[in-house]
Formats: structure tokens, sequence, C-alpha cells
């Protein structure tokens, strides 16, 4: 018998918004993102809200109930808020994914019920991952809270937990049902956290965007902490998510089918250095590391000028970035070792599939892959970053 061809053409469209204070009752983005259902019934949400959130927003599950109460003929909450911590440790633990899943069950959460998840890059990853994999897929919505998860994480189609030492090791594509990102929560960010989502600007902008690397580099003053200008922030922010929803749309793999991962420029070595750091890297602290990394190899190489290498470096340091850490080099001549920075390499290959594909810089605004890295220009790299690096700790 001949072999049967099955061609599947599914489309996906979702909204990315912008706005303040999303849980004002005046506020109407929030019912009208779930009113288009065609049930007359009052949607079952289910809030999960990032912990960390609850320092400066001590009472926003109650803001929560009360916005669903307002609008009692959209919304319907099955349960209230379930908190999670925030950052690495939301993706570190089984039980919070097990905890989601039990809590869905228990509330007879549908295919057409919602998630809505409030908080940072993490808890995205986490909820999304739990409300992904419930009924092979429940509404998601999520209200990314941190300047990362707004211009980054939040916007794309990937949920993931870390599992067996590897990062996003489970996970899934799943694209959101919807993206509500509130400025407002930007304010009461740390400074680390307000830089780290920095570095994914300046990493989109290396690869895709001579323009907007000149923005980065013009408000360089302006966006780094004390001044933190929110108006340069909501640029960089809706510049930056508007270049990787591009990226997703356009590039012919927004499900990573093959070997190519430009947005994951500089990625390699920033996933490994999280784990080496036990993760007191945030991650976008670690991406820019990373970014300087492969931006000195791909000098190194003869690919990047050394004005633009220098520029790049200047603008992230401008930033207040730290270009290096002592896990960097720690058995660097030993690349078998569990804890050497090469491990990374591998990993990465692994995680993808296929062929090692890296992203490197051969202008600003223009990458180009290749498949084999010289260890021996990677180490001398290491040591360039770290015979410059003078940057203080982070506060």
């Amino acid at each position: 018998m001949s072999s049967i061809r099955q061609h599947i053409s599914v489309p996906f469209t979702y909204d990315v918004h912008f706005t303040e204070h999303l849980f004002s009752e005046r506020n109407e983005l929030l019912r009208k993102t779930i009113a288009p259902s065609s049930s007359r019934k009052p949607a079952n949400v289910l809030p999960v809200v990032d912990k960390g959130l609850l320092t400066h927003h001590p009472g926003l599950p109650e803001r929560i109930a009360a916005y669903a109460e307002a609008h009692e003929d959209v919304i319907w909450l099955v349960a209230d808020p379930v908190e999670v911590p925030g950052g690495e440790a939301a993706k570190n633990d089984p039980a919070f994914v097990d905890h989601l899943h039990e809590v869905i069950s228990e509330t007879g959460l549908d295919r057409h019920s919602y998630v809505l998840v409030v908080g940072g890059g993490a808890v995205l990853d986490l909820a999304g991952y739990a409300a992904a994999t419930a009924h092979r897929g429940i509404r998601l919505i999520r209200a990314p809270t941190t300047t990362l998860s707004q211009n980054d994480s939040g916007v794309g189609v990937k949920n993931g937990v870390n599992a067996f030492g590897t990062k996003n090791f489970l996970g899934t594509f799943a694209p959101p049902y919807a993206v509500l990102s509130d400025f407002a929560f930007l304010d009461t960010l740390s400074d680390r956290d307000w830089r780290s989502g920095i570095a994914e600007a300046i990493k989109v902008a290396l690869i895709k965007d001579e323009a907007f690397f000149a923005f980065l580099t013009d408000h360089a003053d302006a966006l780094a902490p004390p001044r933190r200008d929110r108006e340069a922030m909501e640029q960089l922010v809706y510049r930056c998510a508007q270049l990787h929803l591009d990226h997703i749309a356009t590039s012919g793999d927004p499900f990573e089918m093959g070997m190519s991962r430009p947005l994951d420029f500089g990625h390699w070595s920033a996933h490994k250095l999280e784990q080496l750091t036990d993760y007191t890297l945030r991650h976008g602290e670690a991406v820019a590391i990373g970014i300087a990394l492969d931006c000195t190899y791909s000098h190194l190489a003869g690919l990047l000028s050394h004005a633009e290498w220098g520029q790049i470096l200047e603008v992230m340091e401008a930033m207040g970035f730290r270009l290096y850490v002592p896990e960097m080099d720690a058995h660097l001549s030993q690349p078998d070792h569990p804890r050497c920075l090469f491990q990374g390499l591998e990993a990465f290959r692994e995680h993808l599939g296929g062929e090692l594909t890296i992203m490197l810089l051969e202008a600003i605004g223009r990458g180009v892959e290749v498949h084999d890295v010289d260890r021996s220009r990677y180490r001398q790299a290491v040591y360039l970053l770290r015979e410059r690096s003078d940057m203080p700790e982070y506060a």
C-alpha cells in the first residue's frame, strides 16, 4: 500500500497589549480580552500570582478579586489567586507544576477556561507549562510584570520548567491566548530586574536592528539605574517585543523544528552561567555576559570590527552590566568537567537537536550563524573580559 502524507496548517493569532493599572476596575482590557467567548456564562478563570510581586503590591490578590467581581458577567474566579515563588525557583521544583495541575483539576477548568498568570518570566513559564499540559491546553493569558518578560519571554510561544539539571528541559510550544503588559509594574522593580530586560533588547538589536541599537546607545544613561526613565523603557519594551514577535511570525520556524535559534544569541553560555552560579545571576545578567562573550569571540575571529566590539561593550557597561564572573573560567581548561563553561555548548546543541548552531556577529544589526567554534579562541575571549572587568558586584 502507498503511504499517506497528511499536511496540517494551523494559524495562531494572539494580541500583545500594553496598558497601565490592568486591574483597575475602570480598565476594561482584561474584560474585553475574555468577553469574545461564545458562551453566555462568565468564563472560569484561575489566577496565578508571582509571590515576589506582593512585597511591593501586597493588595494585588484582592485587586484581582475585586476586578472579577466588578466584571462578574464576564469573569468568574474559580479560586483565590495561587501564589508561587518568583524567579528561577518557580521552575526548579516540580511540586509547583503538580500543585497547579491539582488546582486545575479540582476547580474543573476546561479548554474554554483561562489561566491568568501575573508575574515575571519564570512564573509565566511555569504557569504556561501547567496550562499547556492540562487537558492538552487551557487558554493562557499572560500579564508579564518585568522588563524581561514584557519585551521577550512573555510575548513568545514557549513555556517550560527546569529538570535534570537542564534549563527548560520540560516544556511546550503553546501560544498564549493574549498578553497584557502593565507598564506600572515596572516602577517597583529592583534595579537588577529593571536592568535585566535591557539585555534582551541589546541582543535583538545587535542581530536584527542597527537603528534600535543606536537608540539604546543614545538612551543608555536614561535607561540605566538610577535614572530609570520610564518613557525610554516603554519604547525599549515595545520595540523589543515587536522584533521578537516579527521573528516568530516570519522566520519560518516558530516552533524551532530546525537547528537555528537566532534569538538565543549569547544564550549558550548564559544558560550554563545561571546554573554555575546557582541562579544567583538573573537571566538577563547572564545573557549580557553571554552577549559580551560571543561579541568578543566574533571580534577575535575577524568577523566584528574592533570599533564595533568596543562600542557594544561600552554600551553594556554604561547600562551597569557586569561582563565577567569567576565561574566563566573555572575549569575552562577541563572541557569534560561538569562545571566547565564549555559544557553549555553541548547542552545548547542537545536542547534543539541536530548540528550545533551558534549565532555570532559580523556587524551591529547583522548576525551570522556558525556550526563550529574554536574553544581556544573562546578561552581568549573569556580572559579578555576578565582583564577588562572592574565592575562591582550587583547590589
